[in-house]
């Protein structure tokens, strides 16, 4: 790989503070992506005890962080766009006992 490319590359972190990671080996380019969800966690359970809820019109379900959701369309082989038009997804990404910490309204949806 490009040394300046590889440099430049080696680490980017976003203003969510997901960080992405590059690196090759025998000429594949392997992508990594890592966010400390702690502070979103935290986030999601201080609204819920707070009772932030939201109304029985518009629950406030969860706060789920990038990571998660680029997890779940990986494994599910869903694009972005489907993962936004299509509710199921979002159901079962809130509904995963996996990601109990990111909820705020405890109820199934």
């Amino acid at each position: 790989m490009n040394p300046v490319l590889a440099a430049r590359l080696a680490r980017r972190t976003s203003p969510g503070g997901v960080t992405t990671s590059f690196a090759e080996h025998d000429g594949k380019i392997f992508i990594a992506q890592t966010q400390d969800c702690t502070a979103i966690a935290e986030h999601a359970k201080r609204l819920h005890n707070e009772g932030h809820h939201g109304s029985s019109e518009m629950r406030h379900a969860a706060c789920i962080p990038d990571v998660i959701l680029e997890k779940y369309m990986n494994d599910h082989n869903v694009t972005y766009a489907e993962l936004m038009t299509n509710p199921e997804h979002f159901r079962r990404i809130c509904n995963d006992p996996d990601n109990k910490m990111f909820r705020i309204w405890p109820g199934r949806i």
